[in-house]
């Protein structure tokens, strides 16, 4: 039975899910990473929030381990390259807590620029200081965002509402879509010197880790405030204490730091910093929102193979899934063929997509076909790590579509350029469900793949036929079909048999000394 454990404090909601789904649940919050180890391999599924980690070791252990859900956006808490290695799909719900993450920078903004929390803390102790808390309207300032996705695009029409203009630095966000947002998109040096708040809505990666340094923070408008409700790491926090001390930021708002929990802070016990136990997403909505769409999302992929939101794999709806599916299965077949018949590096891969397959998400088939060439090298190559597998190897992947059919509905040709030669075999899908060999190195055949086959090549000659059944009669393997295809009368030629059972490497010796065969390969599938 399919079993999930849920690691982190998610809501009874999602347990629920799982259940109706028939998926068997565990539910086991603030285990040491000890306990996880001890246990993971047991589960099909695991669902988290940001406490657990996901390691190396977690993921060594897991040996049943199909997929991580995330109830939230970040998965820093998660080995993201290592899954993929074994693996396993790393989802997250990137929409669930987006409404709440920007309204609390929208917060942060409100309690700079008006002092609130010093303020609050200074009235309640009695005094009653209103000519030291001189505070600045938002209406008519410039806010400067840096990363306009989800979140930011919720900041940025919040801010409008406040009357303020919005600009934004991020090298995704399209001139048309800046446009619609009623943005201005800038270069980040353009945008720091125009904004008055700047608020950080950007992933943590090597490009974006102290984005806003001393040399940034130099380039500010002299008494911005800066926000950051993200990731811990974007902004320099000894960086920005010395700019807070100097009076070039004028106030700052931290959700997130280098160092979580943050039980002490270059930037704690300052009267012109607000700082927050990472609550971007702690409200009852968010939530209830991201533990019902993991459970959902995990639910649909173990199921039905339906992948959404996946960090490391690319999604497949569940109404695609089941139209894939026979797609996915001559892919994974077309590729073991050809990786069957490999015997030197692979260089190159082209995946050719005609007819009606083009006009799908052909994604998930390109990593299928991936995965059936390299699997009869490692063992444990699958479709989350496949990709990742071929660019770790240098090895070329192209895909094309041709929506256009020809002799057939619908074709996917897979060619294989190889140190020694270059390979291309076709197939197609037969009464919607039925894979089925087309062409093999240029050459019609029309064959359903099956267990054990075997695959020759020879000489056009009479003899071979009939010298390859005896052959196989006499050490007693029965044929159940028998496919031939040739280039031309006298030229090249090539069989595929479907045969009851695996063939003994004598058989095979004998097969390869007749007359005229030049290779022999016997086959899998």
């Amino acid at each position: 039975m399919t079993k999930v454990l849920i690691a982190d404090k998610l809501s009874p909601n999602a347990e629920a899910i799982f259940r109706q789904n028939g998926i068997e649940t565990d539910t086991k919050v603030g285990m040491s990473p000890e306990e996880l180890l001890a246990c993971i391999g047991e589960y099909d599924g695991l669902a988290i929030r940001s406490a657990t980690k996901v390691t190396p070791a977690v993921l060594e252990a897991a040996k049943n381990l199909k997929v991580v859900g995330r109830a939230g956006i970040g998965v820093d808490n998660v080995d993201v390259p290592q899954a993929t290695q074994k693996g396993v799909v790393v989802m997250n719900t990137p929409f669930g807590n987006a409404t709440t993450t920007a309204e609390h920078a929208v917060g942060m903004m409100f309690a700079l620029a008006r002092q609130i929390t010093v303020a609050n803390t200074s009235t309640q102790a009695g005094k009653w200081e209103k000519s030291r808390f001189m505070g600045t309207e938002l209406t008519g300032k410039t806010l400067g965002l840096i990363g306009c996705g989800n979140i930011g695009s919720i900041v940025a029409d919040r801010a409008h509402g406040l009357h303020m203009r919005v600009v934004a630095h991020d090298p995704y966000l399209s001139p048309e879509r800046a446009e619609d947002l009623g943005i201005e998109k800038l270069e980040l040096d353009d945008l720091l010197a125009r904004a008055d708040f700047i608020t950080l809505h950007a992933p943590l990666t090597d490009s974006t880790r102290g984005i806003i340094d001393a040399e940034a923070l130099a380039k500010t408008r002299k008494g911005v405030y800066i926000i950051n409700c993200a990731r811990g790491g974007l902004v320099n926090e000894d960086h920005l204490a010395a700019a807070l001390d100097s009076g070039q930021v004028a106030g700052a708002g931290f959700d997130v730091f280098v160092e979580e929990p943050a039980r002490e802070n270059i930037l704690f016990g300052r009267d012109n910093v607000v700082c927050t136990p990472h609550l971007g997403a702690a409200t009852a909505e968010a939530q209830e929102k991201v533990a019902v769409q993991v459970a959902e999302q995990m639910s649909d992929y173990l199921l039905t193979g339906a992948v959404t939101n996946a960090i490391n794999m690319p999604s497949v709806s569940a109404e695609e899934a089941p139209r894939l599916r026979p797609y996915m299965g001559l892919a994974e077949q077309l590729g073991s063929f050809a990786g069957q018949l490999t015997e030197s590096g692979i260089s190159a891969v082209t995946i050719e997509f005609e007819g009606h397959v083009a006009t799908l998400n052909t994604r998930p088939l390109v990593a299928a076909a991936l995965t059936g060439l390299m699997r009869p090298m490692l063992d444990a190559v699958n479709m989350v790590s496949a990709p990742s597998v071929a660019r770790d190897r240098n090895i070329s992947v192209t895909e094309t579509k041709n929506e256009q059919s020809g002799d057939y509905e619908t074709l996917i040709r897979l060619t294989v350029k190889t140190e020694r030669q270059e390979r291309s075999v076709t197939g197609t899908i037969f009464g919607g469900s039925r894979a089925r060999i087309v062409n093999i190195k240029g050459i019609d055949i029309e064959a359903e793949l099956s267990p054990h086959m075997l695959y020759l090549t020879n000489k056009d000659k009479p003899g071979v036929i009939g010298n390859l059944g005896r052959t196989l009669g006499d050490a007693g393997v029965n044929i159940a079909t028998f496919h031939l295809g040739r280039a031309g009368q006298g030229d090249d030629a090539i069989a595929l048999l479907q045969i009851d059972q695996q063939l003994d490497a004598s058989v095979i010796d004998a097969v390869c000394k007749l007359p005229n065969v030049v290779q022999v390969k016997q086959l899998a599938f």
